[in-house]
């Protein structure tokens, strides 16, 4: 972009500098037919061979005056299509942060809930029952209710969710854990939502609602509604190798 704008600049001076010469070759031409054209020649020179000696300089004149109005022009064209490049330039620019946040790829921030899941695995709730552990199935649950409810953006444990996204667990008993985006994450689960506030709880809550599911199931869940929800870019690298 550095290099473009000192080219710019360049060509602009150029140009100026050509329309000024044109201007001052014009004043001058005239300032030589006075100088040079002094009375006595004129007492001397027969009335026809003054038409002529007139009608070359008028010609020059309007040669030059056309070349100059020709500069002008070209500026102002070169200052009209400089400016129609810096409004598609800013179009251009526009669609790329859209894209961008639609990819994940920027930090938002905006209003929406804040999930927090204590797991509880391996804790008895009775002789015969025991938590099972948060698993994969169980964020991936509460993931697309709130993508069902119209979340524009979602983070667990800090990282993005979008569609190259990957949840899922490595080795199995006490030793098992998960990863999202390939980053090992650990109890307490939080998830970040940015959305309509009551649209986004009421989805993971009530009837059927995954959150509340999971408290059912013994695990500690809580809820917090704010209007700075913030969520970083997603880290990861985006791209295809199989599309044509």
């Amino acid at each position: 972009m550095k290099i473009k704008i000192n080219k710019e600049k360049i060509v602009m001076s150029v140009t100026i500098g050509i329309a000024c010469l044109t201007l001052m070759m014009v004043m001058f031409m005239q300032f030589k037919v006075v100088k040079q054209t002094d009375i006595t020649a004129i007492e001397n020179m027969r009335e026809s061979e003054l038409r002529v000696e007139l009608a070359d300089w008028n010609k020059k004149y309007d040669e030059l005056n056309e070349r100059y109005q020709e500069v002008m022009t070209k500026i102002s064209e070169y200052r009209n299509e400089k400016e129609s490049d810096e409004k598609t330039a800013q179009l251009l620019e526009a669609e790329l942060e859209q894209l961008n946040e639609t990819l994940g790829k920027t930090d938002v921030e905006g209003e929406g809930i804040m999930i927090v899941i204590e797991d509880m695995g391996g804790t008895e709730l009775s002789e015969d029952v025991t938590v099972d552990p948060i698993d994969v199935e169980d964020l991936l649950l509460i993931v697309n209710e709130l993508f069902g409810a119209g979340a524009e953006a979602i983070s667990i444990n800090g990282q993005r969710i979008v569609a190259m996204s990957d949840i899922f667990k490595i080795g199995s008993g006490d030793d098992a854990f998960l990863k999202v985006n390939g980053e090992r994450i650990l109890p307490s689960y939080i998830i970040n939502a940015i959305g309509n506030q009551t649209y986004l709880e009421s989805a993971v809550v009530g009837k059927g609602g995954y959150v509340d599911i999971l408290q059912e199931l013994g695990h500690k869940t809580s809820i917090q509604k704010s209007k700075k929800i913030k969520i970083e870019k997603y880290k990861g690298t985006i791209g295809t190798k199989y599309l044509n």
